[in-house]
Formats: structure tokens, C-alpha cells, sequence
């Protein structure tokens, strides 16, 4: 099993941008060190919490500070920009990072985005379809292009300018062939959308804040969407995220990941649970679809969501969730904000060097037997 990195990143108001972009950039640099396969990064226009506004562009300062790790956007949000600026930013990218590139994509779930962007009365999800097919198009076809698919709004064509032996009206195709990965985010229970993600050979990636039997669900889709194309899914393509605090005390453990007040976990939950209920998405919490609303307080999601302790501790978890869902092939480790640098990285450092070893020993073992 693989371990990735994701954060959205969520920073309480008023901290220096430039100090809480520093911290993000330390916490992927120290990923690429420690092992970690892979770094997803999200992207909100008008969030002073989550404030990052363009992955690619954040990712792009990495290429050169790091050696190995790959690097995602977590994800480009294609509701927001036009499709041939993604194909052609994303392709340049995969270049400069020759080949270290994942091209993680959603619609875009904030409300204040899109207003900014006078899209709010918008089908977000079919603007997000619509630019997938373009985006696709334009690296798989050759100049002038002429992408014109029926009720898709993104019309594609250089052929009234183009000069070709001049290279005018070409774009540039991905430094990976035929395509980067391309990854998706998957948030909702029993998620349709996973199923044309297995047709489209995209890979799911369950959202850290989906309650274990809710992800279960994730798995099934998928491989049914593989299978309406005559393939097979492989577990290895399926990521899962989680909220993870690992330290070398149980009492910091549970303080830190849980209990104090300035917890970077509660305040993560705090932020996330109020944005999902307020955007009427709060039934990711819930343990059923039938359960109040009034049950699902902050303690709640923080039983629930947030797995917390020594070493020992969290490789049982972690097994234990793998008994649960299924076989998988990465576990993504969610990053918080640096309330603590020294803990902060000790848990990645004790995740890469102690924790993931000792869960895939185990799984090791078990599949030996």
C-alpha cells in the first residue's frame, strides 16, 4: 500500500498568507523526503481559510524542491476556467515536472466561488462533463481540432488562424503518454460518479472527511464502471484519504488530535462541518440517512473521522478500516495546519517510517497466508 499526501489546506483567518503558503510548501518537501508516492493540493478562489486559488501554480514552485514525489492538483476545479486553458496549463506542467504529474479534477463545491465567477444559477457537474470531453480531445486530436460536441458550450477549433508551419494554432500535448493519471474526488455515499470514472479509466480518491462505510460504497461503482467497458478494476487505482495524527504519546496524541481547543483537527472539522451543513451536504457525517441532524456535532465527527494515537494504534485502525472496505492501493494522510511544526511533521515522520511499514507487513502476511 502507498502513501500519498493531501491537503486543502485550511488556515484560521488571520495568519500570514505567506507563512501558512511557506508551511504548505515545508509539509510537501518534507512528504517527498520522508517516501510519500504522491501530494494532492486543493484550490479555492475566495476562501481566506482554504487559501490556495491555483494548485498547479503552487505545485509548479515544487518541481525543483522536490526529488520523487508526484504532484497533484487536489483538486483544478474545471467549472472554473475553460477547458483549453487547463489542457494546456496541465500539459506544460507535466513537462517542467517531466512526467511527475497527476491531474486531479472536480467541478467545484464552494458557492462563493462561483458567484465570483457569475455562475452560481450554473449545472456545475455539467460543466465539469463538458470540459472533461474537451480537455481529452485536445490531447488526443491534432490541430485545428474542430471539438464540437451537441449541448457542450466548449467549441474548439484553430483552423481559421492556425499556420501550422509557422506552428501557430498547435497545443501542446502532455509530457506522459498518452495522458497524466487523471484523479477524481469522491465525497458522496454510493456515488454515481464513480462509475464513469472506471469507464473513463480516471481514479477515485475518497474524500478523508466519508465516514468507513461510506467509502465501502466507492469500490463497487467503480469496478462496475470498469466492467461496462469489458476491464477489470484494480485496487491498486483506488486512493483513500484519512485524517491522521501520529505521535509518540497517547495523551499528546489525543490532545492534539482531538480534544484541546486549538487542535488543528477540531478546527478543521469545526470549518468543514459547518461549509458541508451549509451547503446541505452534512449527511457525509452521518452513520444514517435517517439520523438528526442534532446528533452529528463536532465530538461526533471527530469520533468518526479522525483517527488519533501512537503507532501501535494507528496500524490497527488502519487495518482494521482496510477489513472494513476492501483492499486499496494508497492511503492518503490529510495535512493540517502547523499549530505545532515539531508534532505536525513527527507524525509524518512516524506515519512513512513506522506506521506503513507495519501495515504492509501485515498485509504481507496475510496475503502470504
Amino acid at each position: 500500500m502507498r502513501l500519498g499526501y493531501f491537503t486543502m489546506p485550511m488556515h484560521p483567518v488571520g495568519r500570514p498568507w505567506a507563512q501558512t503558503l511557506r508551511e504548505d510548501r515545508e509539509a510537501i518537501i518534507l512528504a517527498d523526503r520522508l517516501g510519500f508516492y504522491d501530494a494532492f493540493v486543493g484550490e479555492h478562489l475566495t476562501d481566506s481559510v482554504e487559501n490556495i486559488p491555483n494548485s498547479m501554480m503552487f505545485l509548479a514552485t515544487l518541481i525543483h524542491a522536490t526529488k520523487n514525489i508526484m504532484l497533484g492538483t487536489g483538486t483544478t476545479n474545471l467549472s472554473q476556467t475553460h477547458p483549453v486553458l487547463v489542457a494546456t496549463h496541465a500539459a506544460m506542467f507535466d513537462h517542467l515536472a517531466a512526467g511527475r504529474f497527476i491531474l486531479g479534477v472536480s467541478p467545484g463545491g464552494i458557492r462563493s466561488d462561483s458567484e465570483a465567477l457569475l455562475t452560481l444559477d450554473k449545472d456545475r457537474n455539467k460543466m465539469f462533463a463538458d470540459s472533461i470531453d474537451v480537455i481529452l480531445q485536445i490531447w488526443e486530436r491534432d490541430a485545428p481540432y474542430d471539438i464540437d460536441f451537441p449541448d457542450n458550450p466548449y467549441k474548439v477549433t484553430t483552423r481559421t488562424s492556425m499556420y501550422l508551419e509557422k506552428g501557430l494554432g498547435i497545443m501542446g500535448k502532455p509530457f506522459q503518454s498518452p495522458r497524466p493519471e487523471i484523479v477524481g474526488t469522491v465525497v458522496a455515499p454510493f456515488s454515481k460518479g464513480v462509475i464513469a470514472m472506471g469507464k473513463r479509466d480516471f481514479h477515485p480518491l475518497s474524500a478523508n472527511f466519508l465516514l468507513k462505510k461510506w467509502v465501502k460504497t466507492h469500490w463497487g461503482h467503480y469496478a462496475e464502471g470498469k466492467a461496462s467497458v469489458g476491464e477489470k478494476a484494480d485496487p491498486k487505482d483506488w486512493r483513500i484519504a484519512r485524517t491522521i495524527f501520529v505521535a509518540d504519546d497517547d495523551k499528546v496524541a489525543r490532545a492534539y488530535g482531538r480534544d484541546d481547543a486549538n487542535s488543528p483537527y477540531r478546527f478543521y472539522y469545526d470549518q468543514l462541518g459547518f461549509k458541508l451543513k451549509r451547503g446541505g451536504r452534512g449527511g457525509v457525517f452521518k452513520d444514517r440517512f435517517d439520523q438528526p441532524d442534532e446528533e452529528i456535532t463536532e465530538d461526533w465527527i471527530l469520533d468518526h473521522c479522525v483517527m488519533y494515537g501512537t503507532v501501535n494504534k494507528i496500524v490497527d485502525e488502519i487495518l482494521a478500516m482496510r477489513e472494513e472496505v476492501g483492499d486499496f492501493g494508497e492511503l492518503v494522510y490529510a495535512g493540517m495546519d502547523f499549530v505545532d511544526e515539531t508534532l505536525a511533521k513527527r507524525s509524518m515522520e512516524l506515519m512513512a517510517r513506522e506506521v506503513m511499514p507495519r501495515v504492509n507487513a501485515a498485509i504481507g502476511k496475510s496475503a502470504a497466508a
